[in-house]
């Protein structure tokens, strides 16, 4: 049995990896946005199968089964995480979002190519009133044409990954394959931010890159923010800050508004905080270093996210840091894949015995 897998909104390929060192064959990767691609392309060293940059509506209708040169029911696992911005609790705005719709149109995906299992990754918002709905939708939807839908809300620290992580991951096996799948057990791992990033130097005071680690640069700050960090110490965030750093937005307590975390510093001792699209901005979360008068750099953002050292990112430093933060863990996503193929031999070798062919 070929252990054949497709990443659909693969992004810069987290779930790809985890999924190829769990012992999947991934035969396509595909994404709508050009630079998650082109770093997928760019790192021959762990990627060989092809990546498209498409729409995933370009995808249905046959496209994909005769990309990867399989009939309908052939392919093993389809797995993706579509866009969850429009699902995000931290979301300013109106509750409809084109985005939500790419969950739909995964379904529709599934439908077409019916893979033995399938899986999908969002925030933990879709399971408020902005997602319920559509997730419930798809769910129904594929237990109408033959899967039985595994359900679990799982924390990526819970399995050696060195940051608090919360997302939906749904595992859907086809029911002529089976109906019993259980999630992985806790690992009882627990990585901290100091084993995780603790090693790197400290990059260049001028902004440019460390000549050994290409994306270990700092962030230019303002006097106010060097101020800011300054007054911090590991763990704490605007909640700690004397009233003459805060911004004017946070003068209204943040058990009213929310945003505790934002202007604050990592612990060394502790796992980090969820790696967001936005994790190179000292203002946008607790992405302070632990020690240093600095936000934590690109690479120690993908370090935290469980990409190897490595491992190559094209783009702008934005562009970088949204692939970084959008990304599946690697190590959440093999712990994921080793147990669908766990449980699919396992079963087959059960069926096999019961069988009385042996």
């Amino acid at each position: 049995m070929r252990l054949t897998c497709v990443d659909s909104f693969s992004g810069a390929g987290g779930l790809s990896l985890g999924l190829q060192e769990a012992g999947f064959e991934v035969l396509l990767s595909f994404d709508i946005e050009p630079k998650c691609i082109e770093t997928i392309n760019n790192n021959k060293k762990y990627f060989s199968h092809p990546a498209l940059c498409e729409d995933i509506r370009n995808m249905l209708g046959g496209r994909l089964l005769n990309e990867i040169g399989l009939k309908q029911g052939e392919l093993f696992l389809l797995a993706g995480g579509p866009p969850c911005q429009g699902f995000s609790v931290q979301r300013i705005g109106e509750d409809v979002d084109s985005r939500n719709d790419l969950v739909l149109q995964y379904g529709s995906l599934i439908d077409e190519v019916r893979p033995m299992f399938f899986v999908m990754e969002n925030v933990s918002g879709i399971q408020g009133k902005r997602g319920k709905t559509i997730l419930s939708e798809l769910i129904s939807n594929m237990e109408a044409i033959g899967y039985v839908v595994h359900k679990q809300l799982v924390n990526a620290e819970d399995y050696g990954v060195p940051q608090r992580r919360k997302r939906i991951i749904l595992v859907g096996e086809r029911r002529d394959i089976g109906s019993e799948y259980t999630f992985p057990e806790l690992t009882g791992e627990r990585r901290t931010v100091r084993e995780t990033i603790g090693f790197l130097p400290e990059p260049p005071e001028d902004g440019t890159s460390h000549p050994e680690y290409p994306l270990h640069r700092r962030d230019r700050l303002s006097d106010k923010n060097i101020k800011r960090l300054m007054a911090l110490q590991q763990g704490q965030g605007r909640d700690h800050l004397p009233s003459e750093l805060l911004a004017d937005c946070h003068r209204i307590d943040s058990a009213i508004i929310g945003h505790r975390n934002v202007y604050g510093r990592m612990s060394w001792d502790d796992v980090a905080p969820t790696i967001t699209a936005r994790f190179d901005s000292f203002t946008r979360g607790m992405f302070g270093h632990p020690e240093q008068l600095r936000s934590i750099s690109l690479c120690e953002g993908a370090l935290l996210q469980t990409f190897p050292i490595d491992f190559m990112f094209s783009g702008s430093k934005v562009e970088i840091a949204r692939q970084i933060g959008n990304a599946v863990p690697p190590k959440l996503a093999k712990i994921i894949g080793e147990s669908i193929i766990e449980y699919y031999l396992r079963k087959e070798v059960r069926d096999f015995v019961l069988s009385g062919n042996h």
